[in-house]
């Protein structure tokens, strides 16, 4: 599904009902060309975002602001959904598709808020590294998110994966 959101943020309603309508179809979904501009927004009375055609569009700081906190909420909505598989920005820098600046870098390749905010919502609070020790039977309980781990003991380790379908999954380090 492509999000261009030129003309504002569609807002977590929105998703949730996409999201809503087309889990029934039992898919993985995929969120490609998510784009929240950090400047003014396109007008609404534009049809074809192509139609927009501009000298320039600068972002702003308070643009730069609004899209952080946007952009977290969508990250955190399509996140939560057992249905989502992959999420996709569009633009990695600013000025590219209809000189928007819908990047996650400014257009001189400064990082904006937006992609602190990103960072610290997948590399902090959505990784899973953790140091565990097992109980007398030599189990160990884990809790993660959705994905591939590595589970490692001295030179031993071994590939796994959290779908969300097993609340029990037996590894064995030989």
């Amino acid at each position: 599904m492509q999000t261009h959101q030129h003309q504002g943020y569609k807002g977590a309603e929105w998703f949730y009902e996409v999201l809503e309508r087309f889990e029934h179809f039992g898919l993985p979904l995929h969120f490609t060309e998510n784009t929240l501009v950090s400047g003014d927004i396109m007008p609404g009375h534009i049809v074809d975002l192509n139609d927009w055609q501009v000298d320039a569009w600068p972002t702003t700081p308070a643009g730069e602001e609004r899209q952080a906190r946007e952009m977290v909420e969508i990250y955190e909505i399509l996140f939560g959904h057992p249905s989502v598989e992959a999420i996709t920005n569009w633009d990695p820098a600013d000025g590219k598709w209809l000189k928007a600046p819908s990047g996650l870098l400014r257009e001189d390749n400064s990082i904006k808020p937006v992609y602190d905010a990103l960072m610290e919502k997948i590399k902090g609070d959505w990784w899973t590294k953790e140091a565990l020790n097992t109980n007398e039977i030599g189990e160990v309980t884990l809790s993660g998110f959705r994905g591939d781990y590595v589970i490692s003991c001295g030179d031993k380790s071994q590939r796994f994966n959290l779908d969300g379908k097993n609340e029990k999954l037996t590894i064995v380090l030989e």
